[in-house]
């Protein structure tokens, strides 16, 4: 097991080399939710609408393997930076095993409660028919999602982003150029719509997932043939679940706080549901670069708090939060001149247009705001400070963004909510940042 050294150097650099392969894999992987809205865009209003009522509960249940990838990570990455190669093979290959329980066990929940659940969120008719023959297919596909995520934060852990983005790229490939076969039909296989992006998906994880194993085995070596004992597996599996359950937690409300507010706009009907889903796709999309570096500041902060350096994991959320706010202002910046082209790709209703372009131009200038919380969360997750990444995105989520887009929706109209969503992340930001630092300098790697 060949471990990259992110204890000594510049911390700068380290972010900068980690995170730039990242910007490839997270665009190859969020390109995929931007082909299914493009296609999906041709047929109709009606298969816009169920694709953009799916995207966050899609995105709750990915942020549960994105939680346990977080648990994974956070604990290799300080069991390497303390040099402890036999207890990181154990806890990779442990990880493994835990996260494929956990998921294949909320994803049979899913698949049998697809129906009542996106009923309760709104959908009815023909939409909700389409966003259950959907699903039904992607809960069949999530173990073999998080498999391979866990895998390959495991592999990040170790100093190495490069592969991790090959993968996501391979993955992201297949998906797309499967999408047109299966969702307008192709030789020998029907026109699927909506579900045939499921279909779609499932060949990109399998592709994912041979990847992510190869590159675990046979290059890293990070994981091991004997099997965990029962005492050791509980207890790596508890050390994981410290970081992975509030992980998971913080990845799962930002999208399900998504989901309410999708709610509260049906109320304005299917145009108002499209052009959300269609903006935060784009706002996803161009954020990028925010959301690559959360992925590379985890096992900067790591390895680090491990070796009983934490003035350089506070250097790290130091650079990261200076990189994001200069980030978001660019990228605002740039939508008030690229929003009507960006949103004509996908939808050419005049309706969902107008409220999708409102949204870039109005929230745009805030994303750094967002981008200081996400990676903040991500920092404190990586040192066993889980829980307060945790808080940050509660206090985000649930106390500002949710009652703040409520009270909009009720006094006007869907405009007034792009208004209090990008004040929300300009007070979340700004309380964050301060928080972080401040409860930083009380903890002490010494306790781990």
């Amino acid at each position: 097991m060949a471990s990259r050294d992110l204890t000594e150097g510049s911390v700068a650099g380290h972010l900068a080399r980690l995170g730039l392969p990242m910007v490839v894999g997270v665009a190859a992987v969020l390109s995929v939710s931007l082909a299914d809205t493009y296609f999906l865009g041709q047929l109709g209003t009606d298969e816009l609408a169920a694709i953009s009522f799916t995207f966050p509960v899609v995105l709750t249940i990915t942020s549960l393997a994105i939680g346990m990838s977080a648990g994974a990570t956070s604990v290799a990455s300080r069991a390497i930076g303390r040099g402890d190669t036999e207890r990181v093979k154990r806890l990779a290959t442990e990880s493994l095993i835990l996260s494929l329980v956990i998921v294949s066990l909320v994803a049979a929940a899913g698949f049998v409660l697809a129906r009542p659940l996106f009923a309760l969120l709104g959908a009815e008719g023909a939409v909700l028919d389409m966003i259950v023959d959907y699903m039904r297919i992607w809960f069949i596909g999530v173990p073999l999602l998080a498999v391979p995520m866990v895998g390959l934060g495991l592999i990040r852990a170790n100093g190495d982003s490069t592969g991790p983005s090959a993968m996501m790229v391979l993955s992201a490939l297949v998906n797309v150029a499967l999408n047109p076969v299966f969702i307008f039909g192709m030789g020998p296989v029907p026109e699927l719509g909506v579900e045939g992006a499921a279909w779609a998906a499932l060949g990109g994880r399998i592709a994912m997932l041979a990847g992510a194993l190869s590159l675990l085995i046979f290059r890293e070596k990070l994981l091991t043939l004997e099997l965990p004992s029962v005492s050791g597996f509980i207890t790596s599996a508890g050390n994981i679940l410290k970081v992975g359950a509030p992980a998971a937690g913080s990845n799962m409300i930002n999208p399900f706080s998504m989901s309410v507010v999708t709610a509260f706009l049906a109320a304005y009907g299917n145009e108002a549901v499209a052009a959300f889903g269609v903006a935060t796709r784009i706002e996803t999309m161009t954020t990028i670069p925010m959301l690559a570096l959360s992925s590379a500041i985890g096992p900067v902060a790591g390895q680090n708090w491990g070796k009983g350096k934490p003035e350089r994991t506070g250097a790290a959320m130091r650079d990261t939060f200076i990189f994001v706010v200069l980030c978001g202002l660019t990228l605002g910046a740039s939508f008030f001149f690229l929003a009507e082209p960006l949103v004509a790709l996908f939808s050419d209703d005049s309706v969902v247009q107008n409220i999708a372009q409102s949204y870039l131009v109005v929230v745009g200038l805030s994303l750094g705001g967002y981008g200081i919380v996400i990676n903040a969360s991500a920092a404190f997750n990586a040192i066993d400070r889980a829980l307060v990444g945790l808080f940050f995105t509660i206090l985000r989520s649930f106390v500002l963004y949710v009652p703040a887009v409520w009270l909009a929706t009720t006094l006007g109209p869907p405009w007034a909510a792009w208004f209090a969503i990008a004040a929300t992340n300009v007070v979340a930001g700004a309380l964050v940042a301060i928080l972080a630092f401040v409860i930083l300098k009380r903890k002490s790697p010494e306790a781990d």
